[in-house]
Order: structure tokens, then sequence, then C-alpha cells
């Protein structure tokens, strides 16, 4: 900085070349790094030129060294074959051979050696013993390269013979007796993939097109399956688990797993399951058991064992597949094995039937999972496609020796095998969706009542620790609507599913004697009694209520990552749900749903029939539905109260335009799936309500005075009153009024022919309406029966009388839908099995468990012939029936034949329940289909589903309670100068609730044409009962005006006057006749 001349200052550095060129920053650092890239680019070639260079030459020095070997290979074999054998000279051909082998140029050299080791095979062993270690190694690598020969040679016409003769002498325990060389080299072959090369030569030496046979069908065929054979046959000599393991598990990975050619499944699996050598099935066994358990792909609680396998131990694909050659093996074996070997084998089917795709099932609502789908495309390419191997699997776990052995074992209580069995169960009637009855295995664990007892204790005893450590029930946790882990899922699923479905079907053969506990003479079908039952069916309904819960969460939580850690660190896992696991869980959520609500349902109707259950046992607290409040559920446009599937609820919820409604809250959801399901854990009360506010909804949208405002939409009939039945069935056709849902107007005509004074304001409709029910049901008339009970039926003998009769039928629907329709009681008392009947979601076809409300001597008969000790050829029965048709006897017979087939002890159970179908839906099912046709006209049918039976009955009739006096006081009017102050009116009342039970009763049927009461009391009675001024005429009696709900009360002196013309007037049965 500091010249020595004394200048402190740098002069400036003057350039002669010109103004220097000025460059922007961007463009600098751009050229920067472009020059860097540059020499990085260039940098990199250098190294890859090395590269190639270095492997091009090692690639020319190893083919120069292989060339120089075969030239010494080619040298010495010459040698070889012109002077005298030396073993040196062989051993030397092998191990030089294995350093140069290749396959398109070294086949011919590797067939010759492979001769001359065969030709002097105990010379070359001897000579290895000297050195096993190397010697073994020798060998294996010249058996590996017979194979890898085999393999080129598989598709041409090269013969095999000498390879293959090869593999067969240096692995034969005969030519070698060291089980530890043997171990080793198959070891060595099998890791090798020896069983795919033997799958390969099957399949190209071996013709297609063959029939099903255990019989090789060629030589080349015999000695293929002989190779096969060797390892596996040795495994099962060594005793050794590992080594049985990893030769069983390759032969499951190579030749079972995989999709089968033909080869595979006309003459492999038949020759190992019914050849001359039995095939060591309980080894298999024992390595599937394993495998599965590893895998942990079931949904059991041997889930994720741990990683148990041994690492030489080949890792196997539970595939349809070798679920197919399992069973085939099974079928054949299964006589043999023991009850462990039994429940092992159940327990390998257990985790491989769910690999088993089920068949497009057009009743799948066409929503199956793609994922599915996609795996029935990829297995389709096998031969055949899954069709035939799904009907293979199934039919063989449905051979009677399946079924003995599994239903013998399920009677132990052994928990580990009853999951199996249930995971089975849930797969076939789940996946599958096969019904109980069509399969052997199924019906018979459903009518096991050990096995349904044992699987509900598994069911109670499944249980899990919390977050806080605790032991909790699964069942409860199901029951409270809280969240598990997906293996806790598969815990449980499972085994309830498979007890309902299982314990529900076992209920609809059950006989009320057997269900009660009547019949103690006999060994019970029933597997719990009646306490034990109550306590089930209470856990049963809290389960329904939770997965309601599930299905339909009112929120969905969000955790935060430090909880989620938190939770993980206690062992509560977390997962991240998707689109399509979402909709796994609710198809999983329905279709428990669906069994578990079946069972209850079942249960809450014999309960109906005949009460074993506690008053109020039924409710539950959980349930917060009331009709008071706002919801979408009771619009009247595009209904939604009606039953859906389960799992489609959800999509109630969302906006759509075609709905005309806005979408359901999650809430109203929730409410509607119990409604639809569970009606019964709502108050009946509260039902009620919820009826009237539907039909409200309904009627306001034809009857409302704003929509039909100055317009005559209503239907107007003259009828005549000697006629009314006639006329109205004529008028009232739906050919005539389609609609009977708009406001009906009727005006009377006289015997005279003249119209009766008056002006119909609904009174008259409501007096015409309950004459003419009055008399369509009544038994005279020939349409309706009565029971020993007088309750009313459809007469089976109707349709002798008139050739319509199911028209008449259908207007007898009609009539009563409009009375409910109105808000009307009519005293009509029905047959409960007629009102279960109408109720039915189905055909309407009931089982023998109803027959005692229809025929109760008949029901009594048939109880007697089911248990009947004797001869049951002497009675004389036969499959028929004597039907007298108005005196005319006709036989009818109950199956095609059956006059001519006799009742016996093995046919009569056939026999009983074909009687009861004949006695209670063959006989009257037209009737009955006719007449709900009818009734659902008026009313919507779902809505009625809310009640059962009896509830049913009440609606139609009202409920046989006591008369609440002060609550009709309350709701009564005065006309005519009376009041509710006036001395008569207070006497009236004084009078009246002194009345006894009956007489009140007849003092309300005097008024109003019903002896019963409203059901949600007085103040829905219309017109409301009104007390009108009769004069004060002292011989004149009380009258009333039903159409109008009029009481015309003369003016009497005195207490005991009053007294007694109000109760002659209402016990004289009279009414207008009496003014």
């Amino acid at each position: 900085m500091f010249s020595f001349e004394g200048d402190f200052r740098r002069k400036p550095v003057q350039s002669l070349r010109g103004a220097s060129k000025k460059e922007e920053r961007s463009s600098l650092l751009k050229r920067a790094q472009e020059e860097r890239e540059k020499r990085e680019n260039q940098r990199l070639k250098q190294e890859n030129a090395v590269k190639i260079q270095k492997f091009y030459r090692g690639y020319r020095v190893r083919k120069q060294q292989k060339e120089a070997m075969r030239v010494q290979f080619d040298r010495l074999q010459l040698m070889l074959q012109k002077g005298p054998f030396t073993v040196d000279n062989l051993q030397l051909l092998v191990s030089t051979i294995c350093q140069f082998y290749s396959d398109n140029q070294d086949g011919e050299r590797l067939v010759w050696l492979s001769q001359q080791l065969v030709k002097h095979k105990d010379t070359y062993l001897k000579f290895l013993q000297a050195d096993p270690r190397n010697g073994q190694q020798q060998v294996k690598n010249i058996l590996l390269l017979c194979l890898r020969h085999l393999r080129a040679i598989s598709s041409s016409g090269e013969p095999i013979a000498i390879p293959m003769r090869m593999l067969e002498v240096f692995t034969s325990s005969t030519s070698i007796a060291d089980t530890n060389y043997l171990k080793s080299v198959w070891r060595w072959l099998i890791e090798n993939d020896y069983f795919e090369c033997m799958r390969c030569l099957l399949e190209r030496k071996v013709p297609a097109s063959l029939e099903k046979s255990h019989t090789p069908p060629t030589p080349v065929a015999a000695s293929i399956f002989e190779l096969i054979l060797t390892p596996i046959r040795f495994a099962e000599a060594c005793k050794d688990t590992l080594f049985s393991n990893q030769v069983l598990g390759s032969v499951c990975k190579s030749l079972l797993c995989p999709a089968y050619s033909e080869q595979i499944s006309q003459f492999l699996i038949p020759a190992m399951a019914y050849g001359k050598y039995p095939f060591p099935f309980v080894d298999l066994i024992t390595t599937l058991v394993v495998q599965c358990r590893e895998s942990g792909i079931g949904e059991g609680k041997n889930k994720g064992y741990g990683r148990t396998l041994d690492r030489r131990t080949i890792r196997v694909d539970l595939t349809p597949w070798l679920l197919g050659a399992f069973v085939t093996l099974g079928a054949k074996q299964i006589e043999s094995l023991s009850q462990a070997k039994v429940s092992e084998y159940v327990e390998v089917l257990q985790y491989l039937l769910p690999s088993l795709p089920s068949a497009n099932d057009p009743d799948d609502d066409g929503d199956s999972d793609s994922e599915e789908d996609m795996e029935v495309e990829d297995y389709a390419s096998g031969a055949g496609g899954l069709a035939e191997l799904r009907e293979d699997c199934l039919s063989a776990l449905d051979s009677p020796s399946h079924v003995t052995h599994i239903v013998g074992l399920v009677g132990r209580g052994d928990a580990q095998l009853l999951y199996a069995v249930a995971v089975i169960c849930h797969t076939l009637m789940a996946h599958h969706r096969y019904s109980i009855h069509r399969r052997r295995l199924l019906y018979s664990l459903a009518y096991n009542p050990q096995f349904i007892k044992n699987l509900w204790q598994c069911c109670v005893g499944q249980t899990m620790v919390t977050a806080t450590r605790t032991e909790t029930s699964l069942i409860m946790m199901l029951s409270r609507g809280l969240t598990m882990s997906e293996r806790e899922m598969g815990r449980i699923v499972p085994l309830l599913s498979t007890f309902c479905s299982m314990f529900s079907h076992s209920l609809h053969t059950l006989h009320d004697a057997d269900f009660y506990g009547d019949d103690t003479g006999n060994a019970s079908s029933m597997p719990f009694n009646l306490l034990e039952l109550i306590q089930m069916v209470i856990a049963l309904r809290d389960v329904c209520l939770g997965i309601i819960e599930l299905a339909h969460p009112d929120a969905k939580p969000t955790i935060n990552d430090d909880y989620r850690v938190a939770l993980n660190r206690v062992g509560v896992p977390m997962r991240k749900s998707n689109a399509k696991e979402i909709s796994k869980l609710t198809k999983q959520w329905g279709y428990l749903f669906k069994v578990t609500a079946g069972l209850v349902r079942q249960v809450y109707t014999r309960d109906a029939r005949r009460s074993f259950c506690p008053k109020d046992l039924w409710l539950s607290d959980r349930v917060k539905i009331h009709a008071d409040g706002s919801s979408q559920l009771y619009r009247s446009q595009a209904s939604v109260f009606t039953h859906r599937p389960f799992r489609t609820m959800q999509s109630l919820s969302q906006v759509n335009e075609d709905d005309g409604g806005p979408p359901l809250s999650n809430k109203d959801v929730k409410n509607l799936v119990i409604l639809t399901e569970l009606p019964f854990v709502v108050s009946f009360h509260e039902r009620v309500k919820i009826l009237q506010k539907l039909i409200n909804a309904d009627r306001a949208d034809y009857q409302g005075e704003m929509d039909h405002f100055m317009s005559a939409n209503s239907v107007t009939v003259n009828i005549r009153r000697n006629y009314i039945y006639e006329d109205a069935f004529d008028k009232l056709s739906p050919e005539n009024e389609p609609n009977l849902k708009l406001k009906m107007r009727v005006q009377l005509v006289n015997a005279a022919g003249l119209d009766e004074a008056g002006i119909d304001g609904g009174g008259i409709f409501r007096e015409f309406l309950n004459v003419l029910l009055k008399t369509g049901f009544d038994p005279n008339r020939g349409f309706f029966s009565q029971t020993t009970d007088r309750l009313l039926y459809p007469n089976p003998q109707s349709k002798f009388l008139m050739e319509d009769f199911t028209k008449h039928y259908y207007f007898l629907g009609r009539m009563l839908g409009k009375a409910l329709y109105e808000n009307m009681l009519v005293e009509l008392p029905f047959a409960s099995f007629f009102l279960s009947k109408i109720l039915s979601r189905h055909s309407g076809d009931l089982d023998i468990h109803h027959l005692a409300s229809l025929d109760p001597e008949m029901y009594r008969n048939l109880l007697f012939l089911k248990h009947y000790d004797g001869d049951v050829g002497e009675l004389g029965l036969d499959f028929s029936v004597v039907d007298n048709q108005f005196g005319e006897t006709k036989i009818e017979e109950l199956k095609p034949g059956g006059k001519n087939i006799p009742v016996t002890a093995s046919n009569r159970i056939e026999y009983i329940h074909l009687m009861a179908d004949y006695k209670l839906n063959k006989q009257i099912r037209h009737h009955c289909t006719a007449f709900r046709n009818g009734l659902s006209d008026l009313i919507n049918l779902e809505w009625l589903r809310m009640f059962d039976q009896q509830e049913l009955q009440v609606l139609i009739s009202g409920a046989a309670v006591p008369i609440n006096i002060a609550d009709l006081r309350q709701h009564t009017n005065y006309s005519g100068g009376y009041a509710d102050d006036h001395p008569m009116i207070k006497m009236f009342w004084e009078i009246v609730e002194n009345f006894t039970d009956e007489q009140k009763r007849q003092l309300l049927k005097f008024v109003t044409s019903c002896s019963r009461p409203p059901l949600l009391g007085f103040k829905d009675l219309y017109p409301a009962l009104c007390i009108h001024y009769g004069g004060n005429e002292p011989g004149r009696l009380p009258t009333a005006s039903t159409c109008m709900n009029l009481l015309k009360l003369p003016e009497f002196k005195d207490f005991a006057s009053l007294r007694d013309k109000l109760l002659y007037a209402i016990e004289s049965g009279a009414g207008f006749e009496l003014s």
C-alpha cells in the first residue's frame, strides 16, 4: 500500500484498452454456474468412462477365462474318454464346469458329465467324503446346474431324463446316508427355486386338457411327481420341524398358492390327496398354523404373534388357491386327525377362507369394493377362474366329514376354536352371503345349543385394556358407542354376528314350550333360561344403540399430534382412515347391526306374544326421541320415514336435489334408524304421537284448507242407510275414488229414498264409517271368521262366496286405513296372528308359533305329535288336510302326492310345519295380501311397523284402560244453556264419577260409539264431547248423536232420577229410539 518513494496514495491504473465491458450481476452468476456445471459434467463423464471400461475389461477377461476353461474341460473330456477313468479328473470336470457353465452353450457338456456322475456315483461320492465340506458344495453346485438346465430346456424338445436322473440319484437317501448332508443339499435346492422348476416342468412336459385323476397321465408326469414328493417325504422322515416348515412352505409358495394350471388342478393336487403315498397333511397343518399366526391377516386374537418364523422359513401368501388345495387334502385325511390337529386345521381355515372372493351377487346393492373386484379379475386368469374353485372349497367345507368333526369339537368351549369357527361362519354369511339353511355346517351349528351358549360366553369374555389400564368388555365398549381398534373389532365382530345369526335362526324353529321352559321332560333345545335371556337381550339392545352411534357419530374427533403420541405410548393405536376404509367399516357395522337388531326384534316379538320380560324392560333411557320437537322426519312431501338398509342411512344427511326437502340432521338419521329398526325402545305414548304427527302432516297436504281453498277436491257420496256396505263398496272402489285421503262428505238416504236432513261436517261421515266397518267385519257377512276367543280373522271360505273376493278385502283394508287416517277408534277385535301378518315386512307368512292364536286345539295337537313317544304311523296321518267347503268335503295336499305319504317319526316335523303353514298362510294368503294393500293405500305400513300386534290393536280400538273422568270433563263443551257450573251438570259429573268402570265405558260408547278413550286423552276426541240441553220433560231419557259426540241431557228434578234415567239409557244399548 505504501511505496518506498514516500507516496502514501495509490495512483490510479490507467488502461489503454479502451472502456471496460460492464456485466450484470445476474448474468455473471449464471455464467459462473454454467461453468461449474460444465466442469462437473466433464468429471462425471470421466468417472463413468472409467467404470464402463473397468466393467468391460472384467467381462472380457471373464469371457476369456471361461473360454479357456471350456477348452480345458474339452481336453479333460477327451482324456477321460480315451484314457483310463480317474475320479480326480471327474472331480476336476465338475469343479471346472461350475465356473463357466452357460445355459446356451454348455448344455451338452452338462448332460455328458451328468451321465458320467450317475455311472460312477459310488466312486465319486466316496471320493467326496474325504473332503465333506468342499464335496457337499460341489454336489450342490452341479445339482443347481441341472435345475437351471431343466428350466432352460423345458419348452424345447430336448430330453430331460439325464438331469432328472441326476437329481434323483444325488438327493436319494439310499445314495447318501448322511441326513444332515441331505438336509443341506435340499435347503440349497429349495432356496434356489427347486419347486418352481418342478412346476415349470409339469406345466410344459405334461399335456393339458386332462381329466381329474390321481394317476400320472404319462411316465414323465410320474417322474416329475416323484421328484416333487422326494423332499416332502424326506422332511417327514427327518422329524425336523424347521426343515419341514421350509420344505412345505416352498411347496405352498410355488405349487399351491399361485393360480392353478390344468396340470396342477387335474393331476398334482388329486395325486397328493389320493395318490399312492399319503401326503404329510399333519406337517402341512403345522406349517400353515405358524404362517397364519405370523401373517396376522386374520381378525383374531392370534393376530400379531410377532416374528416367530425362522429366517429360513419361506413366507406363504394366503390365497384362495392354497385354500382349495388345503381343503382337498383335508377332505381325505380329516378322519384320521386327532382333536388337537382338527382344531389347528380349523384355525388355518379361519385365516384362509376370507381370502376366497365371493361370487358377484346381484343382491349386493351394486357397491362392492373395487379392490375386491380387482382381486377377482386377477384370480380369474387361472384355469376356469374362481367360480369352480369357490364351489369346490365351500362344498368340501360342507361335507359330512368336515361338519361332523367341527361340530364335535365346539362343545368343549375352547375359546380359540370357537373364535375360529365363528370367523368361518361369519365369512360364509357376511362375505359369501349364504343363508344358514343353505349350508350344512351353518345349520348344524345353529341347532347345537351348547355351541350357541359357549359362543355367547366367548362374546362376553372378550375384553381389552383401555388407556387407563383397566380391563373392559368389548360388548360394553360397543354398547357405549366407543371406538375400537381394528384388531379389537376383529375379535368381537365375527363372534357377535355369528352368535346373533345362529341364535336367531334356531329361535325360528323353537316352540314356545321349549322357549319358555314349559316342557321339562325332554332335552331342551333352548340354550338359555329366561333370566339369562333377559340379561342377554338388554346387552344386545344396548349394542344396537352403540352401533348406531359408531356408524353415525355426531362429530369427527380431531386429535393433535402430541395427544396421538401420548396415546401410542400407552398402547392405544391410532390410525388414519380413508374413504375406502370408512366404506368398509360402514358395511361391517351395517351387517352387525342387521343381525343383532334382528335377534333383538325376534325376542321382542316373543315377549309381545307371551310376556316374560319385566315391564318397561325394552325402553332405553339413552334414547331421547320426542314427537313435539322439530324434525325433518315428519315432513309430508318426499317422506323419509321408511325402512332402508342400515349402511345407506348416512346418505340422508347429504343434500339431495331429487328428495324435495332439506337433508336430515345426524340426530334425525339416528332417530330414523331407531324408529324403523328398534321402535320398542321408545315409549308407546311417544310413538303414538309420532304416528299422529306423520298422519297429520300427510293429511294437511290432502285436506288442508289453504291447499284446497275454493276447490271441490273432496269425496262426496250418497249412501242408502239400509245398504251402507253395498253402496260404499261400489262408490268408494279404487276405480271410482282412487284417493280416499281427501275429505269425505256423506249424504245418507233413508228407506223412502229421501236425503236425510243435515249437512255433513264430519260427524255423519264418522257415523257412516263406524257402521260400515262393523257391517263389513261382521262374521255373518262371511268375509271374516272368529277364533274361539271371538277374535276376527279372514274367512278362508270367503273365496267360495264370490269370485272377486279380494276386492272386498282390499276395500275393507282401505276403510280401516281411513279410520286410522282420520284418528277414529273402532271396536274391532282382531286375532293377533292376523295383525302380525299385516305388520310383516316380507310376504306376511308366519311360523307355527302364531298358530295358537288361530286354533289353540290344533296347536296343542301338533305339539303332542312332536313329542309323541309311540309309533307315529299308528295315528293314521298323511300329508293332507280335509277342508270343509260349505258341506262339501275336499282333501287338500300339503305337498305333491301328500295323501299317499304317511306321517312317520322321521318326517313329522315337516308335517307339523306344513300343517301350520297351510292354516296360517296358504289358506288366507290372497285375503291378507289384498287387505294389506288396501290398508297401505291410506297408511304407510312403515309407520304402523313402529308397533307390535298388540299395540296395533290398541291403535285400532283404543286401550282397555280406566276412563279419566277429570280429563273428559276438562275437554267437554256445553250448549243449550248448560255450563260447567250449572247445577244439572254438577250433578251429572258427580254421578259419572261414582260409576263403575263398566258403566263409564257404556256411557262413552253411548255418546261416541266407542267404549275406549282416545289414546292421547280426550283432547284428541273429535268432535269434542258436548252436553246439550234436552228439555225439562220428566219422562224423557238422555239421548245421543254419536256422529257429533253429542249427549242430549234433559233436566231432571233430583239426583236419583238423573242417575236412573242415565243408567237406563246407556245400558239399553239404544240411541235415537229413546227420544
